[in-house]
């Protein structure tokens, strides 16, 4: 790990420039666990009303259900499904969007109980918003 010198009583900008000094994968990895300590702080603090959005916020997709619609997701892409499958994989596909809009209505309300914008409630949360290909 690299070195960085300073002195024994430190400003934040001082901090700062110090931490400026890092190479960019200890640079990385200090932002990294810098954020980690915003939730762990903030936790100690929560409401009943951000606490219950957290638990529907983290709950997510059942495991069988993802585990299914992954496997037709598959056959899908391989051209092999057939209609009763293709049916299914619609209905699937609507119930995950509609868990996914659920969840962000929750982030937005705790966005909202927290006066911060949903990214970066998203961020707090290591929650990145998925890539579509």
């Amino acid at each position: 790990m690299p070195m960085v010198h300073l002195q024994a009583e430190l400003t934040s900008k001082q901090l700062l420039d110090a931490v400026m000094q890092l190479p960019q994968p200890e640079l990385e990895n200090f932002i990294f666990k810098i954020n980690t300590l915003r939730p762990k702080q903030e936790s100690r603090n929560l409401s009943r009303t951000e606490s219950e959005l957290l638990l529907k916020i983290n709950s997510g997709v059942p495991e069988k259900l993802q585990k299914r619609y992954d496997e037709l997701i598959a056959k899908r892409q391989e051209m092999a499904i057939d209609s009763e499958e293709y049916a299914e994989l619609l209905k699937l596909t609507d119930r995950i969007e509609k868990a996914d809009a659920k969840r962000i209505e929750y982030l937005i309300k705790l966005a909202r109980i927290r006066k911060k914008p949903l990214a970066v409630v998203m961020n707090e949360l290591g929650i990145r918003a998925p890539e579509y290909v």
